[in-house]
């Protein structure tokens, strides 16, 4: 297959690069490895409550862990890896990125102390920062212009699909797998032997989830150096395109500060990512703790149906966007604010849906999901578009700098300090025999030596403050669309790739 694309010449005019059948290929691989991305970096979300409990870990806490750490390395070796990018081979650069986050993935089941996890996801980070840039770049010089809001949007559904991948793989394996499991499997095997001597008993089935979800990327990394041929730079841009093969991160720049596009794009992006990351981090201890659904359950019922539905919204988002470009030239812009508005009263109407609604309050749920990742295409989009062919994976490192930073970086914190002072102001509007705070309401020992009553209200306080949290997050879409909208304003202008 890589043969096949080989014996391409760079296209005359704006024309694809290689075969369509390779181009398919090379489109899936790189979803695929950008699926497994997400579900390495979702699954401390799926399995959120056992860690929180494992570790008695307040919800700011654990947004700490969810959130900055991660953002602030994932930010910083996104840039140096991006211009490698723009510089040298990108499929190399990609397989030994999917290698480095698939085994510090799998080391955050072996934490024995919160530093130790925060350690492994720092790695996961690092790994993961290498793999939108060149990917992004890659996509660029296999479709043409006019092709690439499609493929891009194809290739961001990684996101939606990683998320139901891990909640389909990681809250049953939390839930369902346990050491004892595998200590018999093992020895069924005869393979027992083959380990240290370990208390299996104690072994929690989060740990093994992180371990049999992230270990196998190492198998995805070796499909990507072997099958994917790395294409000339500018292979399928029209005549006349800008074609220089370096740009530094300081050329970058100089050509976006002319690209007001861009910054305001970058700015929705990353408002959105807030809000994205916050939910996504925060979702299933709130299903947990306000509607009595354990991790598992939360996970097949709820967290596949709701990251296979903010998939099809990513598809629909890229697909309307090729589909009504030639009438209305900006919609790739203005379309996602839109979408983000619209999902403001679904996502509300959701967190407050009562317990005995559960099937209603999947649907509206997932029409919130759907109407919310219609951005995803359009961010990379209006990206690559408004910068030369040199700079196209330089431009979205600095878009994803952006939005990690604002977006996972604060996102998970900020519904995290929420929640913990909802959670006080609810304890502190209620009568009791006991001083009920925040911290001897999550604290299991404490909470069983309470009256029933007083357990009640520590339950009540501790579910209540977290969805509080999660409907104040949402509202931070209204900023986010108007910036979309702003950015329609200079579209036009600042496109350097058409056709």
């Amino acid at each position: 297959m890589a043969e096949a694309a080989a014996g391409q010449a760079p296209s005359e005019g704006a024309r694809s690069f290689g075969t369509a059948s390779y181009r398919g290929y090379v489109l899936a691989v790189l979803t695929l490895v950008y699926t497994l991305n997400f579900i390495d970096r979702n699954l401390l979300s799926v399995i959120a409550q056992p860690v929180i409990d494992a570790f008695d870990l307040s919800d700011s806490e654990y947004g700490f862990l969810n959130g900055p750490p991660f953002a602030i390395f994932y930010a910083l070796m996104g840039i140096p890896i991006a211009m490698a990018a723009d510089r040298f081979n990108r499929v190399a650069i990609i397989a030994l990125c999917i290698a480095i986050w698939s085994v510090m993935a799998a080391l955050c089941g072996f934490a024995t102390s919160f530093a130790f996890l925060l350690f492994a996801r720092i790695g996961v980070a690092i790994g993961e920062a290498g793999c939108t840039p060149p990917a992004n770049s890659l996509i660029g010089d296999y479709f043409k212009p006019s092709s690439r809001a499609n493929a891009l949007g194809i290739y961001a559904m990684g996101v939606t699909i990683g998320g139901a991948l891990s909640y389909a793989f990681g809250g049953p394996i939390a839930v369902g797998l346990t050491g004892a499991n595998v200590e018999a499997a093992l020895s069924s095997l005869n393979l027992l032997a083959l380990f240290p001597p370990l208390d299996w008993a104690q072994i929690e089935g989060w740990r093994l989830a992180f371990i049999v979800i992230g270990a196998p990327g190492v198998v995805v990394a070796l499909i990507v150096l072997f099958t994917i041929k790395e294409p000339p730079r500018g292979a399928s841009d029209p005549p006349g395109t800008q074609r220089v093969d370096k740009a530094n991160f300081a050329q970058t720049l100089r050509e976006l500060a002319s690209k007001p596009t861009f910054w305001w794009m970058a700015a929705a992006a990353a408002i959105t990512a807030l809000v994205g990351y916050g939910l996504a981090g925060f979702q299933a201890p709130m299903a947990q703790r306000v509607h009595g659904i354990d991790p598992g359950a939360f996970a097949l019922q709820f967290g596949v149906p709701l990251s296979l539905c903010a998939a099809l919204g990513t598809f629909l988002g890229g697909f309307l966007v090729d589909r009504f470009a030639s009438r209305h030239n900006r919609i790739v812009a203005w379309l996602p604010g839109v979408g983000l508005l619209l999902s403001i009263p679904l996502y509300l109407a959701a967190f407050f849906m009562p317990n005995d609604q559960r099937a209603l309050m999947l649907v509206v749920w997932c029409l919130a999901s759907a109407a919310h990742y219609a951005y995803l295409g359009s961010q990379y989009t209006i990206g690559q578009g408004v910068v030369s062919t040199r700079s196209r994976a330089s431009a979205i490192a600095i878009l994803l700098l952006t939005v990690a930073l604002v977006g996972n970086g604060l996102g998970p914190l900020i519904v995290g300090w929420l929640s913990d002072a909802f959670m006080a102001m609810q304890l502190a509007g209620q009568e009791s025999g006991a001083a009920l705070t925040a911290e001897a309401c999550r604290s299991r020992e404490i909470v069983a030596t309470l009256s029933a009553p007083d357990q009640a209200i520590c339950r009540a306080a501790y579910g209540e403050g977290l969805r509080l949290s999660m409907s104040a997050t949402a509202l931070f879409f209204i900023p986010a669309a108007l910036c979309f909208f702003v950015s329609a304003r200079t579209y036009l202008h600042d496109l350097v790739a058409r056709g």
